[in-house]
């Protein structure tokens, strides 16, 4: 009886190590399908790692997300920076710019004066300025400490625009051409002119300024003078106020004057009289210090 027991088991040891070689060898072997097990195990394993994953996904994606939106935020704040600092550096780069084209022009203009009529321009900012009819004005930051006297000429790179009638240490005022009025005992003196190319033909004075048609009004031009429409009116120099060679303005009309015996000149000024940010101060050879 314990022999036939004995005899079972190894009976049953023997089988099962058939059926593990057996099953081993199966499993080793290149298969092109699952067995039934093999896919219950596969598919609850991936069933029970979708449904841990998803949400997970979702809150380290929602961690990732919070983090890059700090991120941008930092990279715009930064960003505005930049562009703020780029539009006052491009603001100023313009300031800059119109500047240096407005000051070629000013030492073109100067070196060719200088180079004609061996004068020295000092070159002024415009204070201030008054339009009122009875007082034309406007005040230069130049003053007694620059060397500034009293009935120097002040011009525009474009044409003469009036003289020095008050000087104080810092600053001194300007009374403009259109103030000139012979009739007017506090006006500028009046202006010795002539043509540009026709110095030694032709001859005038300049005495006063039309309020009403803002043209400068040109007497005494003798008969047979060659003066003619489109001239270009420039200071004679003659008097002692108005250096030679100022750019006056240009002849729109030649008539005749009083009784016949003289013509008159209406000349549109070549200085415009208003928007001036720098004028120059003429500086003549007797009066430089």
């Amino acid at each position: 009886m314990f022999k036939l027991f004995n005899n079972k088991r190894l009976f049953i040891l023997l089988i099962t190590l058939v059926a593990f070689i057996v099953l081993m060898g199966f499993s080793l072997g290149q298969r092109k399908t699952l067995s039934w097990p093999e896919n219950f195990v596969r598919d609850t394993t991936g069933f029970v790692q979708k449904l841990f994953y998803k949400p997970a996904g979702y809150i380290a994606g929602l961690f990732e997300d919070i983090g890059n939106l700090h991120d941008l935020a930092e990279e715009n704040k930064r960003l505005k920076i930049l562009a703020a600092q780029y539009a006052r550096d491009a603001a100023q780069l313009n300031f800059i710019k119109a500047e240096n084209e407005g000051y070629k022009k000013d030492l073109k203009f100067t070196k060719a004066q200088a180079n004609l009529y061996n004068y020295e321009y000092h070159i002024a900012n415009v204070v201030s300025v008054t339009t009122e009819p009875s007082n034309n004005t406007l005040v230069i930051d130049l003053g007694a400490k620059d060397g500034i006297r009293l009935n120097m000429s002040v011009t525009s790179i474009d044409g003469l625009v009036g003289v020095i009638s008050n000087v104080s240490n810092f600053t001194s005022t300007v009374k403009l051409m259109t103030m000139l009025d012979i009739y007017d005992p506090n006006s500028q003196p009046p202006i010795a002119g002539t043509v540009f190319n026709k110095e030694d033909k032709t001859f005038g004075m300049i005495e006063r300024y039309d309020q009403q048609t803002g043209r400068l009004i040109m007497n005494k031009i003798p008969v047979g003078d060659p003066i003619a429409k489109d001239d270009i009116i420039i200071s004679k120099g003659t008097g002692g106020v108005y250096p030679r060679g100022m750019t006056i303005g240009t002849v729109e009309e030649v008539k005749k004057g009083e009784y016949g015996l003289t013509s008159t000149a209406i000349i549109k000024p070549a200085a415009g009289f208003q928007d001036w940010k720098e004028l120059f101060v003429v500086f003549t050879e007797e009066r430089v210090e």
